[in-house]
Protein backbone atom coordinates (compact mmCIF):
# COMPACT_ATOMS: atom_id res chain seq x y z
CA UNK A 1 0.00 0.00 0.00
CA UNK A 2 1.28 3.47 -0.92
CA UNK A 3 2.55 5.55 2.00
CA UNK A 4 3.65 9.16 1.30
CA UNK A 5 6.44 9.02 3.89
CA UNK A 6 7.95 5.76 2.62
CA UNK A 7 11.37 6.56 1.15
CA UNK A 8 11.32 3.36 -0.93
CA UNK A 9 15.05 2.78 -0.56
CA UNK A 10 15.88 6.17 -2.04
CA UNK A 11 19.38 7.39 -1.17
CA UNK A 12 19.59 10.54 0.96
CA UNK A 13 22.84 12.32 1.87
CA UNK A 14 23.00 14.00 5.29
CA UNK A 15 25.78 16.29 6.55
CA UNK A 16 26.45 16.74 10.25
CA UNK A 17 25.54 13.08 10.61
CA UNK A 18 27.79 12.26 13.58
CA UNK A 19 25.52 13.80 16.23
CA UNK A 20 22.48 15.90 17.04
CA UNK A 21 19.94 16.74 14.33
CA UNK A 22 22.06 15.13 11.61
CA UNK A 23 22.23 11.78 13.42
CA UNK A 24 18.52 11.87 14.29
CA UNK A 25 17.72 12.59 10.64
CA UNK A 26 19.81 9.64 9.48
CA UNK A 27 18.06 7.31 11.93
CA UNK A 28 14.58 8.57 11.00
CA UNK A 29 15.29 8.23 7.29
CA UNK A 30 16.56 4.68 7.72
CA UNK A 31 13.37 3.80 9.60
CA UNK A 32 11.43 5.05 6.56
CA UNK A 33 13.40 2.63 4.35
CA UNK A 34 15.85 5.18 2.94
CA UNK A 35 19.48 4.36 2.32
CA UNK A 36 21.65 7.00 3.96
CA UNK A 37 24.97 8.55 2.95
CA UNK A 38 26.19 9.98 6.26
CA UNK A 39 28.71 12.85 6.09
CA UNK A 40 30.80 14.33 8.91
CA UNK A 41 34.38 15.10 9.88
CA UNK A 42 34.01 12.97 13.04
CA UNK A 43 34.85 9.39 12.04
CA UNK A 44 33.98 7.90 15.42
CA UNK A 45 30.64 9.69 15.53
CA UNK A 46 29.88 8.60 11.97
CA UNK A 47 30.55 4.97 12.83
CA UNK A 48 28.16 5.21 15.78
CA UNK A 49 25.47 6.73 13.57
CA UNK A 50 25.83 3.93 11.03
CA UNK A 51 25.43 1.38 13.85
CA UNK A 52 22.11 2.97 14.79
CA UNK A 53 20.59 2.83 11.31
CA UNK A 54 17.86 0.41 10.32
CA UNK A 55 18.20 -1.59 7.13
CA UNK A 56 21.22 -1.87 4.88
CA UNK A 57 22.94 -0.15 1.97
CA UNK A 58 24.15 2.85 3.97
CA UNK A 59 27.49 4.59 3.46
CA UNK A 60 29.66 7.05 5.36
CA UNK A 61 31.83 9.90 4.10
CA UNK A 62 34.41 11.50 6.36
CA UNK A 63 34.67 15.06 5.08
CA UNK A 64 35.80 18.46 6.35
CA UNK A 65 33.12 20.85 5.06
CA UNK A 66 35.44 23.83 5.36
CA UNK A 67 37.26 22.34 2.37
CA UNK A 68 34.63 23.46 -0.13
CA UNK A 69 36.46 22.09 -3.15
CA UNK A 70 36.25 18.57 -1.69
CA UNK A 71 32.45 18.49 -1.38
CA UNK A 72 31.52 17.87 -5.03
CA UNK A 73 34.13 15.13 -5.60
CA UNK A 74 33.03 13.33 -2.41
CA UNK A 75 29.34 13.50 -3.33
CA UNK A 76 29.99 12.42 -6.92
CA UNK A 77 32.13 9.50 -5.79
CA UNK A 78 29.47 8.32 -3.35
CA UNK A 79 26.74 8.51 -6.01
CA UNK A 80 28.87 6.54 -8.46
CA UNK A 81 29.58 3.84 -5.89
CA UNK A 82 26.21 3.60 -4.16
CA UNK A 83 23.56 5.01 -6.48
CA UNK A 84 22.08 8.37 -7.37
CA UNK A 85 20.70 10.68 -4.70
CA UNK A 86 17.04 11.54 -4.20
CA UNK A 87 17.70 13.96 -1.37
CA UNK A 88 20.32 15.97 0.49
CA UNK A 89 20.17 17.48 3.98
CA UNK A 90 22.64 20.08 5.20
CA UNK A 91 22.41 19.66 8.97
CA UNK A 92 26.05 20.50 9.72
CA UNK A 93 26.58 23.81 11.42
CA UNK A 94 28.84 25.84 13.67
CA UNK A 95 27.77 28.25 16.44
CA UNK A 96 29.01 31.82 16.49
CA UNK A 97 27.72 33.68 19.53
CA UNK A 98 29.71 36.82 20.32
CA UNK A 99 28.77 40.44 21.01
CA UNK A 100 29.68 42.53 18.00
CA UNK A 101 32.40 44.42 19.89
CA UNK A 102 34.28 41.11 20.29
CA UNK A 103 33.40 39.58 16.94
CA UNK A 104 36.46 38.85 14.81
CA UNK A 105 36.38 37.92 11.10
CA UNK A 106 38.09 34.56 11.65
CA UNK A 107 35.26 33.45 13.96
CA UNK A 108 32.33 34.36 11.74
CA UNK A 109 34.00 33.38 8.47
CA UNK A 110 34.39 29.79 9.63
CA UNK A 111 30.70 29.71 10.61
CA UNK A 112 29.75 31.17 7.23
CA UNK A 113 31.77 28.54 5.40
CA UNK A 114 30.19 25.58 7.18
CA UNK A 115 26.69 26.96 7.69
CA UNK A 116 26.18 28.64 4.33
CA UNK A 117 28.87 28.14 1.70
CA UNK A 118 28.98 24.39 2.26
CA UNK A 119 25.20 24.32 1.72
CA UNK A 120 25.65 25.99 -1.66
CA UNK A 121 28.47 23.61 -2.59
CA UNK A 122 26.32 20.64 -1.60
CA UNK A 123 23.40 21.89 -3.72
CA UNK A 124 25.69 22.42 -6.71
CA UNK A 125 26.96 18.86 -6.36
CA UNK A 126 23.49 17.39 -5.83
CA UNK A 127 21.96 18.91 -8.97
CA UNK A 128 24.52 17.27 -11.26
CA UNK A 129 23.01 14.77 -13.69
CA UNK A 130 25.45 12.11 -12.56
CA UNK A 131 24.40 12.60 -8.92
CA UNK A 132 20.69 13.47 -8.73
CA UNK A 133 18.12 10.76 -9.48
CA UNK A 134 16.51 11.07 -12.94
CA UNK A 135 13.09 11.85 -11.44
CA UNK A 136 14.46 14.73 -9.33
CA UNK A 137 14.71 15.06 -5.59
CA UNK A 138 14.70 17.39 -2.61
CA UNK A 139 17.22 19.46 -0.66
CA UNK A 140 16.66 20.59 2.92
CA UNK A 141 18.88 23.12 4.67
CA UNK A 142 18.79 23.22 8.48
CA UNK A 143 18.55 26.90 9.32
CA UNK A 144 17.52 28.40 12.68
CA UNK A 145 14.92 30.69 14.20
CA UNK A 146 17.89 33.02 14.61
CA UNK A 147 17.62 33.55 10.86
CA UNK A 148 14.09 34.85 11.39
CA UNK A 149 14.29 36.83 14.64
CA UNK A 150 17.00 38.78 16.41
CA UNK A 151 18.87 37.96 19.59
CA UNK A 152 21.75 39.82 21.31
CA UNK A 153 25.11 38.30 20.46
CA UNK A 154 23.75 36.26 17.55
CA UNK A 155 24.39 38.68 14.67
CA UNK A 156 26.98 36.53 12.88
CA UNK A 157 25.11 33.27 13.45
CA UNK A 158 21.85 34.88 12.32
CA UNK A 159 23.61 36.19 9.20
CA UNK A 160 24.79 32.70 8.26
CA UNK A 161 21.35 31.17 8.78
CA UNK A 162 19.32 33.96 7.14
CA UNK A 163 21.53 33.52 4.07
CA UNK A 164 20.23 29.95 3.80
CA UNK A 165 16.70 31.30 3.43
CA UNK A 166 17.63 33.39 0.41
CA UNK A 167 19.66 30.52 -0.98
CA UNK A 168 16.74 28.09 -0.65
CA UNK A 169 14.27 30.44 -2.32
CA UNK A 170 16.60 31.21 -5.22
CA UNK A 171 17.49 27.57 -5.80
CA UNK A 172 13.84 26.52 -5.50
CA UNK A 173 13.00 28.54 -8.58
CA UNK A 174 16.18 27.71 -10.48
CA UNK A 175 15.93 23.96 -9.91
CA UNK A 176 12.16 23.52 -10.21
CA UNK A 177 12.43 22.64 -13.93
CA UNK A 178 14.68 19.76 -12.87
CA UNK A 179 12.01 18.65 -10.35
CA UNK A 180 14.38 19.41 -7.47
CA UNK A 181 12.68 21.01 -4.48
CA UNK A 182 14.62 23.17 -1.99
CA UNK A 183 13.40 24.08 1.50
CA UNK A 184 14.65 25.12 4.94
CA UNK A 185 13.75 23.88 8.39
CA UNK A 186 14.29 26.56 11.06
CA UNK A 187 14.62 24.94 14.50
CA UNK A 188 14.26 26.70 17.81
CA UNK A 189 16.47 25.62 20.72
CA UNK A 190 16.96 21.86 20.54
CA UNK A 191 18.71 19.51 22.97
CA UNK A 192 21.87 18.86 20.94
CA UNK A 193 25.57 18.93 21.84
CA UNK A 194 25.73 22.47 20.39
CA UNK A 195 22.88 23.56 22.67
CA UNK A 196 24.57 21.95 25.68
CA UNK A 197 27.76 23.94 25.03
CA UNK A 198 25.82 27.18 24.72
CA UNK A 199 23.67 26.48 27.78
CA UNK A 200 26.82 25.91 29.81
CA UNK A 201 27.36 29.69 29.82
CA UNK A 202 23.89 30.46 31.17
CA UNK A 203 22.87 31.02 34.77
CA UNK A 204 19.59 29.45 36.00
CA UNK A 205 17.64 32.62 35.22
CA UNK A 206 18.84 32.71 31.61
CA UNK A 207 18.03 29.02 31.17
CA UNK A 208 14.52 29.59 32.52
CA UNK A 209 14.02 32.54 30.16
CA UNK A 210 15.03 30.50 27.11
CA UNK A 211 12.74 27.66 28.11
CA UNK A 212 9.86 30.10 28.67
CA UNK A 213 10.37 31.45 25.15
CA UNK A 214 9.32 28.02 23.81
CA UNK A 215 5.64 27.44 24.74
CA UNK A 216 5.99 23.73 23.94
CA UNK A 217 9.37 23.45 25.67
CA UNK A 218 12.86 22.80 24.34
CA UNK A 219 12.81 20.49 21.32
CA UNK A 220 14.53 17.20 20.60
CA UNK A 221 16.61 16.30 17.53
CA UNK A 222 13.84 13.89 16.54
CA UNK A 223 11.35 16.78 16.30
CA UNK A 224 13.50 18.40 13.63
CA UNK A 225 14.29 15.11 11.90
CA UNK A 226 10.57 14.39 11.46
CA UNK A 227 10.02 17.74 9.74
CA UNK A 228 13.02 17.14 7.46
CA UNK A 229 11.68 13.71 6.50
CA UNK A 230 8.32 15.28 5.64
CA UNK A 231 9.95 17.78 3.28
CA UNK A 232 12.07 15.06 1.64
CA UNK A 233 9.19 12.65 1.18
CA UNK A 234 6.40 12.49 -1.38
CA UNK A 235 4.15 14.07 1.25
CA UNK A 236 6.00 17.34 0.60
CA UNK A 237 6.06 17.07 -3.18
CA UNK A 238 4.25 20.42 -3.71
CA UNK A 239 6.41 22.39 -1.28
CA UNK A 240 9.48 24.34 -2.38
CA UNK A 241 11.09 27.62 -1.37
CA UNK A 242 9.58 27.21 2.11
CA UNK A 243 11.11 28.22 5.46
CA UNK A 244 9.45 25.93 8.01
CA UNK A 245 9.89 26.95 11.67
CA UNK A 246 9.97 23.93 13.98
CA UNK A 247 10.40 25.78 17.21
CA UNK A 248 7.87 24.90 19.89
CA UNK A 249 6.11 28.22 19.33
CA UNK A 250 9.22 30.43 19.63
CA UNK A 251 8.35 32.57 16.58
CA UNK A 252 4.61 32.69 17.38
CA UNK A 253 5.23 35.55 19.82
Amino acid sequence: MYHPFDMQRRRILVTGAASGIGRATCVALSQLSARVSAVDIDAEGLAETIRQLAGDGHSQIQLDLTQLDQIAPAVTKDAAANGSLSGAVHAAGLPCVEPIRLLEPDAYRRALIVNTEAALSLARAFQRKDVCAPDGGAIVFVSSVMGLVGSPGSAAYSMSKAALHGLARGLALELAPRRIRVNCVAPGFVNTPMFARLAGFWDPQERARVEADHPLGIGSPEDIANAICFLLSSAGRWITGCILPVDGGYTAK
